[in-house]
This record gives C-alpha cells, structure tokens and sequence, in this order.
C-alpha cells in the first residue's frame, strides 16, 4: 500500500467513523481489505481507491469498507465490576424510587454480547425483584455484526462466563451434543432493538432519555477531540441520574461534563 492509497483510505476512515488509522496500522489495513479486493474484482488497492472514491460505487462500498476495519472484540460479562454494581446498587436504587421500566443503550454492541448480557441482568432482577421492567437498545456502525446480533446463535465457548443459573434461564443448547453454537431465548431476543448509529453524526436518535448507557472500549480509537463530542452527545442522551459505562481503560478527564464518577469507569450524571 503506498502513501497515497493509505492517506486517502485513513483519511476517509476518520472522517466516517472517527477510528484514528495511525502509519504503524498500514499492513492490519492492507490485510482487511484483500476480501474487499476480490469481492469488488479489484486487483490492485490503486484500482481499490478509484473504485471507491472515482466510481459509483462509493456510497454502498464506503459501507463494506467500514465493515471491513472496524474492531469487534466483546464478550459475555466483559468487565464484571460493572455488571456487579449495576445488580447491587443501581437497580435496588432505580426499585427503591419507584422507576417503573428502565430503558438502556449499548451504543457499540458489535456481535451482541454486551446488550444479551445486559438484558440477563435486568431480567433476571426483574424476574426475581417483581421489576422494573426494561427496553434495550444495541445500536453499532458495522451492519453484518448487526445482524449477527439479532441472530442471537454463539460458539457455546463463548458464553462460558455466563453464571450457570443464566444460562439455564437464557441460553439455548441443541439437543445435538455434536452441535457446538448456542443460541439466545426468543424472550430476551426480542427485549432488544438493534438499529445501525454511527457515533459521529451530530445527533443520537434514541428515543427518550436513557437511563444506561454503555459505550466500553470504543473511545480508545478515537482522539481527544472526537471523544470530547462523542461522550458529550452520549450524555446529553442520559437522563439525570443515569449511568455511563466506559471501558476499563478510558477516561473522561478534563471534560467539562455533568457527571460523576461513582465506581470505577462508571459515571452518573448529575
């Protein structure tokens, strides 16, 4: 890949989706687009680049591109603590003032384990508590994760973090042992609306105001800047007194934002 395809690439890239593609991500960036190569018959990334950006064809690939480089890492549980403190403190509390149904967002759900693990502990707790009841939205930009979230279907590895007495209630085993995916209940499938959003454009279209909101591990792709407008977009979603969940590794320092850390990564808003 030489200078130029890179910058044109990077720099669309950024502007689309806000992932930094720094010069040391050359060869991970090359390497993604090969199937885009042989999908659109491409030869070369030259005529790659002109068919995005000189043909047009540039509005349906520029989608497939984005597909391509986006990061999808997530798990079932990811990041425990917070599901600890969302069961032990946030929903007593949300009980104790008499909220009737709780509405919550994961605003990068990538393949879906986050938003079906989200949607156990709050029915779980409301099976078990008498309520409250919930509404979940998982929202991402890649449309064939998407997809693969509505399915709901896993490699039964995948959910080896769920606790056992979830699992019974939630996931789904084939009565083939030869059979090694699983697959998540109708019930819990249809307590979440999945809808593509990119964190980029100037407005969030989610509805009301929520009361969870979890964007974990996605702010690290993005610069200062971004973050800055992407996490002030996210609160402006937040209802007071509600939660935003960030990944373990990103922060919110030296943002001027009405909120309040109350665990770790965990922020409420004032």
């Amino acid at each position: 890949m030489n200078r130029r395809n890179f910058a044109m690439l990077s720099s669309y890239i950024y502007d689309y989706s806000g992932i930094k593609m720094p010069e040391s991500k050359k060869t991970m960036l090359e390497g993604r687009l090969r199937r885009r190569l042989r999908a659109t018959g491409c030869r070369t990334l030259d005529e790659y680049c002109d068919y995005v950006f000189k043909g047009d064809h540039s509005a349906d690939e520029g989608l497939h591109l984005i597909n391509a480089v986006t990061t999808n890492k997530t798990d079932f549980f990811r990041e425990p603590a917070h599901f600890d403190y969302l069961t032990e403190t946030i929903l007593p509390a949300f009980k104790a003032s008499g909220m009737r149904t709780i509405r919550a967002w994961s605003a990068a759900c990538s393949t879906g384990p986050e938003p079906y693990t989200v949607a156990m502990v709050l029915d779980d707790f409301a099976d078990t508590q008498g309520g409250p009841s919930y509404g979940i939205l998982a929202t991402d930009l890649d449309t064939e994760v998407l997809a693969a979230a509505r399915a709901g279907i896993y490699p039964v590895d995948l959910v080896e973090p769920v606790p056992a007495d979830l699992q019974r209630k939630y996931v789904m085993r084939s009565l083939d042992p030869r059979r090694r995916d699983i697959r998540m209940t109708p019930e819990l499938r249809s307590a979440i609306g999945f809808a593509r959003l990119n964190l980029m454009d100037d407005r969030y279209p989610v509805g009301e105001a929520m009361h969870l909101i979890f964007c974990r591990n996605v702010l690290i792709y993005f610069d200062k800047p971004t973050q800055r407008k992407v996490v002030t977009r996210l609160v402006d979603c937040l209802a007071p007194g509600g939660y935003l969940f960030l990944g373990h590794s990103e922060s919110i320092t030296g943002l001027d934002l009405p909120l309040t850390q109350v665990a770790n990564t965990v922020f409420k808003r004032s």
